[in-house]
This record gives C-alpha cells, sequence and structure tokens, in this order.
C-alpha cells in the first residue's frame, strides 16, 4: 500500500507540473485543454482504482470447470454480426467513441496487440450456478486512456451485437454500462481467449467483457462499440443495462 501511495503522489505532482509549467499558453490550446482535463480524469481515476477495491480471487488450472455454461444469446442471427463471424471476425473493429478526445476503431489484431492480462477467475450467475475459466484480454484501462475521456464522462456504455427481445423501439437490444473508474481495474479486460483458445461465439466472440468483481449479467457479450457518457438515462429503458431494465440492480457487485 505504501507503495500505490507513492506512485500517486508522484502521478498527481506529473500532472500538477504539467498544469504549472506554462499553463495559460498551454490552455490557450483546445487540445493541450483537452489533455489537462484528461490528467485530472486519469488521477482521479488511478486513485479510485489502486486504493479502493481489490482483486477478485484467482484460481489454478486445476480448478478450470470442464463445462462452463454458456448463457443468454448464443449466436446472435444479425446479418452484420453472421457476416463478421463467417470471416472470423477478420473484418471487425471495435469503436471506442462518445465523450472522448481521441475516438478509436481498433481490429480484433490490435486487441490482441494491445497491453493484456490473464487470468482464471469464477463467474456468478445470478440464477445461481457458477463456472471457472482462463480468460485472456486486453486490458480496457489503457485503451480507455488512449481514447481520453472528457473530464464530465462517468459512464462506459457497451452496445452489443445480440438482441434479446425484439421491440420496435430498439430496447431489446443487448447492452451494458459500467461506472468508468471500472475501466482502470487490473482484472477488467476485453477478453479474446478462453481457456487458450479464441474466445467461442456461444461465450461472445470476438469480445466480451469481464468485469470480476461482478455478477454474470454484467459481463457483456458481442460486444461492437463502447461508449463514454455522462448519464445512461436516456439509453434503453434508462436503467443501465438490458437487464437493470428488467428489474435487476445496477452494481451487480459480489
Amino acid at each position: 500500500m505504501t507503495e500505490r501511495r507513492q506512485f500517486l503522489r508522484q502521478l498527481a505532482a506529473g500532472v500538477s507540473t504539467l498544469a504549472l509549467a506554462g499553463c495559460d499558453r498551454l490552455t490557450s490550446s483546445q487540445h493541450m485543454a483537452e489533455v489537462l482535463g484528461f490528467g485530472e480524469t486519469f488521477t482521479r481515476l488511478a486513485q479510485d482504482s489502486l486504493l479502493g477495491d481489490g482483486l477478485a480471487k484467482e484460481f489454478p488450472e486445476s480448478a478450470i470447470s470442464p463445462d462452463f455454461r454458456a448463457n443468454g444469446t448464443t449466436a446472435p442471427d444479425s446479418q452484420a454480426y453472421l457476416d463478421h463471424a463467417a470471416a472470423a471476425f477478420s473484418d471487425w473493429s471495435l469503436e471506442i467513441s462518445g465523450m472522448v478526445a481521441h475516438p478509436l476503431k481498433l481490429t480484433l489484431a490490435e486487441l490482441r496487440a494491445a497491453p493484456a492480462r490473464t487470468q482464471i477467475t469464477r463467474h456468478d450467475c445470478v440464477e445461481g450456478w457458477s463456472g471457472i475459466a482462463k480468460w485472456r484480454g486486453a486490458r480496457l484501462g489503457p485503451l480507455i486512456a488512449r481514447a481520453m475521456p472528457h473530464p464530465s464522462a462517468r459512464y462506459l456504455v457497451f452496445h452489443c451485437a445480440d438482441t434479446l427481445e425484439l421491440t420496435l423501439d430498439g430496447t431489446g437490444d443487448y447492452y451494458e454500462t459500467i461506472a468508468l473508474k471500472d475501466a482502470f481495474h487490473p482484472q477488467t479486460i476485453l477478453a479474446y481467449d478462453m481457456n487458450d483458445q479464441p474466445l467461442p461465439v456461444a461465450h461472445g466472440a470476438p469480445v466480451r467483457l469481464r468485469l470480476e468483481r461482478k455478477l454474470g449479467y454484467k459481463m457483456a457479450k458481442y460486444v461492437m462499440r463502447i461508449e463514454a457518457v455522462e448519464s445512461f438515462a436516456d439509453i434503453g429503458r434508462g436503467r443501465g443495462g438490458y437487464w437493470e431494465d428488467r428489474g435487476y440492480d445496477w452494481h451487480g457487485g459480489i
């Protein structure tokens, strides 16, 4: 903990130095104003992550479940998704947009080249079952940092390819939201491998969110786009996720 506090002091000092060195000149540039705003946001996020909640329990490979249940949608049927799957997702890309200074569009190959983490964790479903699997994926925090979220951004919305209920207003499309700070937890990843194999379609290919201190419904599958927002009140039915719109708790913590 002492080392973490020292790191945060150094990080804060670095951001403060940048802000003070020619402050008037730097902030006259819109780009630099965005950089400084991001610095304030990143310092807050780093502090929440490093000094906040700890890691979810991780397990040895011997604990991996022989049959990890696939829940919810197991095969999206939209033509766009079917086309991506037929091409082994070689033409798929993930968009990070919304309240960010630098929107990103990343191919699966680029995600695989990004800073990554491997973890063996337990998936707990609100229905009462659980399973342990090995996940590898791009750490979400560094990707969001690259996009530079606006200081007013508070949440990330994960727009997905699956539709669980056909509705005229689009509220049957699966989506999920998390607090922006949760993206910077070290175990928050966009998983592209499961048990040392490319993520199967039934489990969310090409990438799914792994948010290990939450219940399973928070871990969105078939992620197509991530949007930084200040509020999710106007998305779906306004409660922060497909299942939350139908009565589930938004926090979804274990």
